[in-house]
C-alpha cells in the first residue's frame, strides 16, 4: 500500500467523507504516515475543529529519521479562539495588539523593526457576569525563528556556518513580524484564561523558533518550553513562574523561591473577595505549575485563598446587613 493511502480505522467516525479525508491527506497532512493521519483526524474530530480552515494542523518532525520521528498537533489562532468561544465566557479585545519597540535592537538581519514584545488581551467573564482582561505577552527574542547563517568558505570549498544568526524568512516572520508575534501573545492569553480548554495547545508560530533550532532528541513542544524557561531564567536569575496580580496589569515572572512569600503578601493585602476569586481563576495555570514544583507550598496558598475569601464574604454580609 502506498504511504499516501488513507486508512479508515479511527477516521471512520470523523463524519467526513472519503473525498474530504483524502483531500486533507493530500494538502494539510502531506507529511503524515497512516497512523499519524488517523491520530490527527481523531483529535480534530474530538476538538470539533476544521483542518480545511487550518484551525488544527499536524507538524511532523524528524521526517527522515524513523527512530526520532514525531508528530506535534498544533492549533491555528482561529482554532484556539473557537475553543475559547465555545466556553461561553470569551470576548476578544476590541483594541489592536500593543507593541514595544527599541531602536537599539533594530537589525536588518535579526529584527528588522526593532520589536521588543507584543501584548494582547482577551476578556473572560466571571461567575458574577463581570468581564476581566487576561494578558498575554510575547517577546521577540523568545519566539522569532533565528537560524544559523551560512556562507561560502574558500578554505572548505563549500557553504559553512558563519557562527552568526539570521531571521528565518522562509515563512511569514519576514513579511508579517507583528502578526506572527501577536499570535504568540494571544495564544498565551487564551491558555491563561481557559487552561482546561486550551491549556497545552500551541499555535504554529509559537513553534517556529523550535523548528529553527530543532533537536531530533527533543519534541517540538518540549523545545519551545525549554526555550521560554531558559529566557525567563536569564531575566529573573533563576527558574520562575509568571503571575498576573491586576486585571489591567501584565504578567510578572517570580523566581520559584520567592513565589510563596509574594502570594502570601498579596492574599493578606486583598480586601475584596471578588478580586481574590479573579486571581485564583486568572492564575489557574500558573498555580498548577507551582503545584508541580512545590505541592506543599501551593496547598498552603490554596488554603489561604479559600480562607481569606470566606473571611471577606463575612465582612461583606455584615456590611450589607448593617446597610
Amino acid at each position: 500500500m502506498s504511504s499516501k493511502a488513507v486508512t479508515f480505522n479511527a477516521v471512520a467516525a470523523s463524519g467526513m467523507s472519503d473525498r474530504q479525508l483524502r483531500l486533507i491527506r493530500n494538502t494539510v497532512a502531506t507529511d503524515c504516515n497512516n497512523d499519524e493521519f488517523e491520530l490527527f483526524i481523531e483529535i480534530a474530530r474530538s476538538k470539533g475543529l476544521d483542518p480545511f480552515s487550518r484551525q488544527i494542523l499536524p507538524l511532523v518532525f524528524g521526517k527522515d529519521k524513523p527512530k526520532k520521528r514525531r508528530m506535534s498537533i498544533v492549533f491555528g489562532i482561529d482554532g484556539l479562539r473557537t475553543l475559547a468561544a465555545r466556553s461561553g465566557d470569551y470576548r476578544p479585545d476590541p483594541d489592536e495588539p500593543a507593541f514595544e519597540y527599541d531602536q537599539a535592537q533594530k537589525d536588518p538581519i535579526l529584527n528588522p523593526l526593532g520589536i521588543v514584545k507584543a501584548t494582547v488581551r482577551v476578556y473572560k467573564q466571571d461567575s458574577r457576569g463581570d468581564w476581566y482582561p487576561v494578558t498575554g505577552v510575547a517577546y521577540w527574542d523568545e519566539f522569532a525563528p533565528l537560524k544559523d547563517e551560512w556562507a561560502y568558505s574558500e578554505q572548505h570549498g563549500k557553504d559553512r556556518p558563519t557562527g552568526k544568526k539570521t531571521l528565518d524568512t522562509s515563512g511569514q516572520w519576514g513579511k508579517m513580524p507583528r502578526v506572527m508575534l501577536s499570535k504568540c501573545a494571544e495564544a498565551q492569553a487564551l491558555r491563561r484564561a481557559w487552561p482546561e480548554t486550551v491549556g497545552g495547545l500551541y499555535e504554529p508560530s509559537e513553534l517556529d523558533q523550535a523548528r529553527a533550532v530543532e533537536s531530533a532528541d527533543v519534541s517540538p513542544v518540549t523545545a519551545i518550553e525549554k526555550l521560554n524557561a531558559s529566557d525567563r531564567a536569564k531575566v529573573v536569575g533563576g527558574r520562575a513562574i509568571s503571575f498576573v496580580f491586576d486585571p489591567q496589569g501584565d504578567l510578572s515572572a517570580i523566581p520559584l523561591g520567592k513565589i510563596h512569600d509574594r502570594l502570601v503578601e498579596y492574599i493578606r493585602d486583598s480586601g475584596v473577595a471578588a478580586k481574590l476569586e479573579w486571581f485564583a481563576k486568572a492564575n489557574r495555570d500558573s498555580l498548577n505549575q507551582y503545584w508541580a514544583e512545590d505541592a506543599a507550598g501551593c496547598l498552603d496558598i490554596k488554603t489561604m485563598i479559600e480562607t481569606r475569601i470566606a473571611e471577606l464574604r463575612i465582612v461583606d454580609q455584615d456590611a450589607e446587613s448593617v446597610a
